[in-house]
């Protein structure tokens, strides 16, 4: 049997500060009623002082070293996935190496928006099958309260911060990664986009651009978010023989309940299999689904041999769905 990447570790660090909905309604006009008709979200966490986005990809990182038990020695790559750290140079997983002392790692990020994890782990099951004995930290880390307009009510409402993380190697015992479904579609950018920073060369500078905070047409997004990813993981599960039906979980990216349930309808896949948490953290980009598998992984949701199933949708546009035997 082929060796396959396994995830052998999850964990996950979600702020101490929670930003509830009746906050919001003290900082923009909404209200609670809106926001959860609309997004299903009631609370999301925001960082304070001490909780950048590399510390919490960090403690998330050693979460999952310390389940999988492996010491941060024995770590070959990191890859964090992130649009949000505190830092543009050096990457954000530089960062969390310094801080779980993984001396032996190579390191670097991955900017695919809300579908980043899903594309960093792609990657590791490439240098895996490479490598099969290699170890490597997938990561999803974001402070994405560091860029909100908290003056924009369609947008503020939607995100929070967190972290999750995977210990992934190769395995030959039929589990792990079976197959990636990966796209992405520059033409939408305008849709949901977030600037850079305000360029330094003067013949650079757009008067245009209004600040480096996330932008959204938002229902825009929902139209092309759910009819990708149905897409995707049709594809996908076609491509290994596998029915909807046989699928033990699915992970989505918690983005809005709106795109969850629509996408749960056209998969005919029934909403008790349907991991959601959104409610209690919001999007938290390619943190998401890092956090959503680590929380169903330690609450037991997941078992042997159950087929694993993760889609995402995100800025750029990107989108895609894998599908794991756990």
């Amino acid at each position: 049997m082929g060796c396959r990447t396994a995830i052998v570790g999850t964990g996950s660090c979600l702020p101490e500060k929670i930003l509830s909905n009746s906050d919001l309604e003290k900082m923009v006009d909404t209200s609670d009623e809106w926001i959860t008709t609309r997004t299903g979200i009631k609370n999301r966490r925001i960082a304070k002082k001490g909780e950048e986005t590399s510390r919490i990809g960090a403690i998330a990182a050693q979460r999952a070293l310390a389940m999988a038990g492996v010491a941060p020695e024995e770590i070959g790559l990191i890859i964090v996935g992130t649009m949000t750290c505190e830092m543009t140079m050096p990457s954000c997983a530089c960062l969390i190496q310094k801080e779980i002392g993984a001396t032996n790692a190579f390191a670097f990020d991955m900017n695919a928006a809300c579908s980043g994890f899903l594309y960093s782990l792609d990657l590791a099951d490439k240098y895996i099958q490479s490598t099969p004995e290699m170890k490597i930290l997938v990561i999803g880390s974001e402070n994405l309260s560091s860029r909100t307009n908290w003056q924009d009510r369609n947008t503020c409402v939607l995100f929070g911060d967190g972290a999750g993380a995977c210990v992934v190697s190769g395995s030959h015992e039929g589990r792990g990664l079976l197959a990636s479904n990966l796209f992405s579609d520059g033409k939408l950018w305008n849709l949901l986009y977030m600037e850079s920073a305000r360029s330094m060369n003067p013949d650079l500078v757009r008067p245009e651009r209004n600040g480096s905070y996330i932008q959204m047409s938002g229902k825009d997004v929902f139209k092309y978010a759910v009819r990708a990813m149905e897409d995707s993981v049709l594809q996908l599960l076609d491509s290994q023989g596998i029915s909807a039906d046989e699928v033990s979980l699915v992970v989505p990216h918690q983005a809005n309940i709106r795109i969850i349930n629509s996408l749960t309808e056209r998969l005919g896949i029934s909403s008790e299999k349907i991991y959601i948490n959104i409610h209690k953290y919001g999007n938290t980009s390619a943190a998401s689904v890092a956090i959503a598998i680590d929380e169903a992984n330690r609450a037991g949701l997941l078992k042997d041999d159950d087929l694993l199933l993760l889609c995402a949708f995100g800025g750029g546009f990107t989108w895609g769905a894998s599908i794991i035997r756990w």
